[in-house]
């Protein structure tokens, strides 16, 4: 700074100081009840550090207190964009330990439904990711379409959120006269929509800068914090519990032909239906994780009808739910089902002296995969952290219990 005496320049020493800056919990881009804790040099993160528990309803402990019908309803609260597929999960713990075999039918009816759920929950994840960054539009079309799927849900059980409809031992209902007829008309009328999320988001050129080469994940970071589902596949490691899982679960699946979205060499199955990977795009980034949701609702859909048909001949009835005052047999059952964030397990311990689990606790995907997070956010500005939470689609839910 000169001045009029002596003309002389002084110079102030300009430093920034490091600020804590608190992202939620009520932030939009925080998809739940998530706090973060953001260490900022200006724009920069040098630290992110997740915060949980806004959440925390004590699931676990109320499933030591309720049997194993009982507790059902709150498995739908874990991930509750995916209540079909948490119900899912449960039963067939609680059929491994009552070493229960389910009628075909009935398999087929489980098949179906919690593929239709995987369908309107990456809609969700679609619809608010775009959200997250600024496009509203996406967010419209996808809950158009989600409606429709939530009325077939509600036809199936009476409920569009929370279903409780798959219990241990079958469902509690078969699915209703000409439903199969429904499904189908929607899956027909739904594909070409498809084309529309691709160029409202997949080829967007904002989107694909938004996402391109933001928070890249390798395979081998992915598989040290156990990440899984979509999460893990957009990083290239070709694993699915629907394929590779343990017996009771892909027997589901039996018969089913499906392939695993994960890009090899470059290309994703059926490369040439869907848009091409962007120049600017890494194995691992955002948008290959978002890519992978995007096919994936197209698997399910193949999946679905597949179904269908075998339902259609099936033999056998919707199974038996089992009875509350069941008991249960000493010992103890883990299963782990793919649901539409990952690699979701439920463990149950019976120390055979009544209907009530001596144990149960729940292993949540979207844990894993949130914990990822402080590493993929280093050195990144904060406008891409909405990038990088919104790839990971984590539901607080399921996380907190």
């Amino acid at each position: 700074m000169a001045t009029a005496e002596n003309s002389q320049t002084v110079e102030f020493d300009v430093r920034t100081d490091e600020m804590l800056v608190n992202m939620g919990p009520q932030h939009p881009s925080t998809h739940g009840v998530l706090r973060l804790v953001l260490r900022t040099d200006g724009e920069v993160i040098s630290e992110t550090t997740p915060h949980i528990g806004y959440l925390h309803r004590c699931a676990e402990k109320i499933g030591e207190n309720l049997t194993p019908r009982q507790w059902v309803p709150y498995t739908d609260r874990m991930d509750y964009l995916a209540g079909m597929n948490m119900n899912l999960g449960w039963s067939l713990t609680v059929e491994k330990l009552m070493k229960y075999d389910l009628p075909d039918k009935a398999r087929h009816t489980r098949v179906i439904i919690s593929e239709l759920n995987r369908i309107a929950s990456h809609l969700v994840g679609m619809g608010t990711y775009g959200l997250d960054l600024g496009s509203f539009s996406p967010f419209l079309y996808a809950f158009r379409e989600r409606e429709k799927i939530l009325d077939l849900l509600e036809d199936v059980c009476g409920a569009r959120l929370t279903y409780s409809y798959i219990t241990p031992g079958g469902m509690t209902a078969d699915l209703p006269k000409g439903w199969t007829k429904k499904c189908n008309e929607f899956l027909d009328q739904f594909l070409p929509v498809i084309a529309d999320y691709h160029a409202l988001l997949t080829t967007n050129a904002i989107f694909v800068k938004r996402t391109a080469n933001v928070g890249v994940m390798s395979a081998e970071m992915a598989i040290d914090y156990g990440c899984s589902g979509p999460v893990l596949r957009g990083s290239g490691v070709d694993y699915d519990l629907r394929r590779d899982g343990e017996e009771r679960y892909t027997s589901l699946y039996d018969g089913y032909a499906f392939e695993v979205i994960v890009e090899k060499d470059g290309h994703y199955p059926k490369d040439h239906d869907y848009p091409n990977v962007p120049t600017d795009a890494v194995l691992g980034d955002s948008w290959h994780r978002f890519y992978v949701r995007m096919l994936e609702v197209i698997q399910s859909m193949d999946i679905i009808r597949q179904g269908i048909d075998f339902y259609e001949s099936a033999t056998g009835d919707w199974g038996t739910p089992m009875k509350i005052s069941t008991k249960l047999p000493k010992g103890e059952a883990y299963l782990e089902t793919e649901c539409p964030r990952g690699q979701m397990g439920f463990y149950i311990v019976s120390d055979g002296t009544g209907p009530i689990p001596f144990r149960v606790r729940a292993r949540s995907s979207c844990f894993s995969n949130l914990s990822v997070a402080p590493e993929l956010c280093k050195g990144i500005l904060i406008a891409d952290i909405p990038s990088i939470i919104g790839s990971l689609d984590v539901v607080m839910g399921e996380i907190d219990r």
